[in-house]
């Protein structure tokens, strides 16, 4: 470690009676309360619990991933049937962690995706998003980025302090969705995971409170009607908002 990343790490830490640094004092913290199966509305999609009754919509979306890409880096599926994934939707339905949602298309009004909050440690106020199944129908999508907003802007509501990405560390897609939500990069954690018979190296991503309020102001930005023109392209990209908004912290 460089002695100007020591002395930014030791700015501000309260020290004990020996002179050791314990940390940035948190005098005031409570704990934040845990996530539930609310509606999370937005202006392309909503987020609503995920129940058996989206199994059938998802299915027919997921359906349209003909090669089964969108399960590669998951530790389940594809399923065989439709029987087996409804199945497994309904063991998911009702979890408290992890917390599943159905992203539900604004205009269709059919579950085009799933996500979920997971690993919420509400004492520590640390969440991880996961879970993270976008069928074609919603990738590449407004919906898509606004789920993510609507999922992030809850859990800074709720009071938690740490917001966690992570992904297999060879899933390039995730990462760069990662880094185009706002989230820093931390570093990898070498042979975490067996996934289906293959190692799993995980990437570590985290966006903090404190970085949110300059994420939130960038993905609103995106989001908002006047970034896209007649034919639904974006005028500006949201990873040049970013860019732009760090450059002038």
């Amino acid at each position: 470690m460089s002695d100007a990343f020591i002395d930014k790490l030791l700015t501000g830490q309260t020290r004990n009676a020996l002179g050791q640094p314990l940390g940035l004092p948190l005098s005031d913290w409570r704990g934040c309360s845990k996530p539930s199966p609310v509606t999370l509305s937005g202006r392309y999609c909503r987020l609503e619990a995920l129940s058996v009754s989206h199994a059938a919509d998802l299915w027919a979306a997921n359906g349209l991933d003909v090669d089964g890409a969108i399960w590669s880096y998951l530790g389940y599926g594809p399923f065989a049937e439709a029987a087996d994934y409804q199945r497994w939707v309904d063991s998911m339905s009702g979890l408290a962690d992890p917390l599943f949602y159905a992203i539900v298309d604004g205009v269709s009004g059919k579950a085009v995706g799933v996500a979920s909050y997971l690993r919420i440690d509400a004492a520590n106020g640390v969440i991880e998003v996961g879970h993270l199944n976008y069928s074609p129908l919603l990738q590449r999508t407004p919906a898509a980025t606004e789920a993510m907003y609507l999922m992030m802007r809850q859990a800074f509501e709720l009071g938690y302090r740490r917001y966690e990405w992570k992904c297999n560390a060879l899933n390039l897609p995730s990462r760069r969705a990662a880094e185009r939500l706002g989230f820093q990069f931390e570093g990898l954690f070498r042979q975490m995971m067996v996934i289906k018979g293959h190692n799993r190296d995980t990437a570590w991503y985290s966006l903090l409170d404190s970085e949110w309020p300059v994420v939130r102001a960038c993905l609103e930005q995106w989001l908002a009607e006047d970034n896209f023109d007649a034919a639904g392209r974006q005028r500006q990209s949201l990873m040049a908002m970013m860019r732009a908004a760090r450059q002038t912290q």
